[in-house]
């Protein structure tokens, strides 16, 4: 077992990650998660105590720990739901308590999904792998509407910093020795652009953002959805268990929660490192997976110990600015092939991809500063 801040020299095994279908990994699944784990149990992986009691294991079996996690985690699904549908209503102005429910909704789904997924081996393993995909389809409907509307609101202010009076266009500018002069004229020439960039970013996002609103509604009110529900509910009362591993508390809920730190190390250690070539976009479905493997390891940490902790809250932090500013240059590049697109308009959102991919650089680099197992990047 080793703590953040205990160094290693081993690399480790890399174990496959696991694909779609966790619901964590959710098309541009913007809601936070809240803090890291928190605690360290004899025997077992993660983080090191900050304070938390930690759990006998002798008390760490499916029956009771992982089945009271998840009958926990369906009764906030099933909360939030009510709760969306009263902010739902045609009468009802709270469309933020709508988002609010909506988001809470999505938490539930995520940790319910990864769970299932974690620790597939202690439950019915057809029943987990059919919710678990129900529950992934659910969180990424429910989740663009959220993330097609934050990406706006992210470019729109990226293009305002970026054609102000205050423009860091002048970003290195003037330590390369470039003149006032050019600097002026450069914001200038990205001025004359960025209002119809915004427009045409507004137009593009806008238009995703209504048809994703339409199709969550949609899925809301299908019976596909009301068969997860249903499901849902069940699962409040009842875990289908595998048979015999109600008092394994290793093999059942140890063991598995060991690979997934196995598999996030793993990836970890697999990332670029910090010199590797910028504006490399081939790179980012490496930290995408990362951060995915991350929050299944929070997860089974929740579960295990029973409680989060800020251990490892930062760097999960910087893998969604991480995934936003991705998502983010993509809608940019996307935008500037529009057809027939004026000059000054290309260039606007050529200068916007470009800022949006230093974020990206930013991210890693905040990441590499708070991963707590510091040795991990540096062992490949």
């Amino acid at each position: 077992m080793r703590r953040p801040d205990q160094q290693t020299t081993t690399r480790p095994t890399t174990d496959p990650a696991p694909g779609t279908g966790t619901g964590a990994d959710a098309p541009a699944d913007t809601a936070p998660d809240g803090a890291g784990e928190q605690g360290h149990r004899p025997g077992g992986t993660g983080p090191a105590a900050q304070g938390h009691p930690a759990r006998d294991t002798g008390d760490l079996t499916t029956e009771a720990v992982l089945a009271p996690y998840l009958r926990g985690q369906a009764a906030d699904f099933l909360r939030s739901l009510r709760l969306h549908h009263e902010h739902s209503a045609p009468a009802d102005a709270g469309g933020h308590d709508a988002a609010a429910a909506t988001r809470a909704l999505r938490r539930a789904a995520r940790r319910i999904s990864g769970s299932l997924h974690t620790f597939r081996t202690a439950l019915d393993p057809h029943w987990a792998d059919q919710l678990r995909a129900e529950l992934a389809w659910l969180s990424g409907v429910l989740a663009r509407e959220h993330a097609y509307a934050n990406r706006l609101t992210r470019l729109v202010e990226a293009l305002h910093q970026l054609s102000g009076p205050a423009l860091p266009a002048a970003r290195g500018a003037r330590a390369a020795g470039e003149s006032a002069a050019s600097d002026a004229q450069g914001r200038a020439a990205l001025g004359v652009g960025a209002a119809r960039a915004g427009a045409l970013l507004e137009r593009r996002l806008t238009l995703a953002r209504t048809r994703s609103h339409s199709a969550a509604l949609q899925a809301l009110g299908s019976s596909r959805f009301h068969a997860v529900a249903d499901a849902v509910a069940l699962l409040a009362s009842d875990v289908p268990l595998a048979p015999g591993t109600t008092g394994r508390a290793a093999e059942a809920l140890l063991e598995p929660a060991e690979r997934a730190e196995q598999r996030l190390l793993a990836a970890v250690a697999a990332l670029p490192p910090a010199d590797s070539e910028p504006y490399n976009e081939a790179q980012d479905a490496a930290w995408h997976q990362a951060r995915l493997l991350l929050r299944l390891h929070r997860y089974a940490h929740e579960v295990v110990l029973g409680a989060a902790a800020p251990a490892l809250a930062s760097c999960g932090h910087a893998l969604d600015l991480h995934r936003d500013a991705v998502e983010a240059a993509g809608a940019a590049a996307a935008a500037a092939r529009t057809p027939r697109i004026a000059p000054a308009t290309a260039y606007a959102l050529g200068v916007l991809h470009a800022d949006q991919r230093h974020e990206v650089e930013a991210a890693r680099a905040v990441f590499r500063e708070t991963w707590p197992y510091a040795t991990a990047l540096t062992a490949s």
